[in-house]
């Protein structure tokens, strides 16, 4: 019975990593079907209705302000980022939107390369204060899988940056790993840490229901200065001096480094291309996130761009690009 099962267990492994490497998402994707929602802007405190519609291979991530008569197109990119004042803001010749992360890192988790996301306002709706929203809408509009592959950059050489107690080392990799520590001088916050191996699953998971957070000694502040006009305990995590005030509590025990990944993969998904490589991040936000961003597109010896045309070029490379959320899409 040896050798029968030998040859079968030979024939199934050839069989499972060919499988395997069909399955490899390096094709650029988008949704299937256009879909719709509504809610509120966490800082503007107004309604907003978005619409995001399928886009064609290598059209990128488009915003589209339908309330201005021009309907001006704001394409997600990291020299579009305007503003970086507790959201990421992009514009264009004066025309904005913000807090576009949690819905570009949705984008990011479940591979989606091109889209047109139409707003009658200038902010994103902020939905509960996590992505899993905008991930369930995504999801219902289908993925549709376009014909070119995706571009990766993978890491060469270490790279980091510095600024005032907060860091951002990016190391070579065979995959896409972010180590985040947050320490804030709270209780309930201090020394926080969070390993991510990204996978689409893993995202959706663990990832994408972690919500935005905030102090309840801030709001104040914030809303004298027009900021957080849209906050509430249905979209955030608010925090007193001891306790956290929702009654339902947290989705997870470490629900605040876990959204920073969030937070981090959004700012992330602006580079236009996935990273292969390890990020370890510590404390770090919005402005930092961009600025390493805008360094490490300067420092092109650091890392080189990686087109997969097939899925044999990991084996070649020994990379692992990521396995994106939903990897069921519909091919063009």
């Amino acid at each position: 019975m040896a050798r029968p099962l030998l040859w079968f267990m030979t024939i199934f492994h050839i069989i499972r990593t060919e499988a395997l490497q069909d399955s490899v998402d390096y094709k650029q994707r988008t949704i299937r079907d256009e879909v719709s929602c509504t809610g509120i802007g966490l800082h503007s405190g107004h309604p907003v209705h978005m619409t995001i519609r399928p886009a064609p291979q290598d059209h990128g991530i488009a915003f589209i302000r339908k309330d201005i008569p021009s309907h001006p197109v704001i394409k997600a990119q990291f020299d579009s980022v305007v503003d970086t004042n507790l959201s990421t803001t992009i514009g264009n010749n004066g025309f904005k939107v913000s807090t576009v992360e949690h819905l570009m890192a949705a984008f990011f988790g479940l591979g989606i390369d091109n889209a047109r996301i139409e707003l009658d306002g200038p902010e994103v709706p902020i939905m509960d204060g996590s992505a899993a929203p905008f991930v369930f809408l995504l999801k219902s509009a289908g993925l549709k899988e376009l014909k070119s592959p995706k571009r990766f950059i993978v890491v060469k050489e270490p790279f980091e940056i510095r600024e005032n107690g907060r860091s951002i080392r990016l190391s070579p990799s065979k995959e896409l790993k972010i180590s985040y520590t947050i320490d804030f001088n709270h209780p309930l916050l201090r020394d926080q840490r969070y390993d991510l191996r990204f996978s689409g699953n893993d995202f959706v998971k663990e990832i994408s229901r972690a919500r935005t957070f905030g102090f309840l000694r801030d709001i104040e502040t914030l809303r004298e200065n027009g900021l957080a006009m849209g906050g509430s305990l249905d979209n955030a995590i608010v925090i007193d001096d001891f306790r956290i005030l929702n009654e339902d509590g947290l989705r997870y025990k470490d629900e605040f480094v876990r959204h920073k990944i969030l937070d981090f993969l959004g700012d992330l998904a602006i580079l236009g291309c996935p990273v292969i490589g390890h990020f370890v991040v510590d404390k770090s936000g919005h402005s930092l996130n961009q600025n390493m961003l805008k360094k490490l597109a300067q420092s092109s010896d650091h890392w080189e761009h990686l087109v997969v045309t097939h899925p044999q070029v990991c084996s070649e490379r020994s990379v692992s690009i990521p396995v994106f959320g939903y990897t069921d899409p519909v091919h063009a």
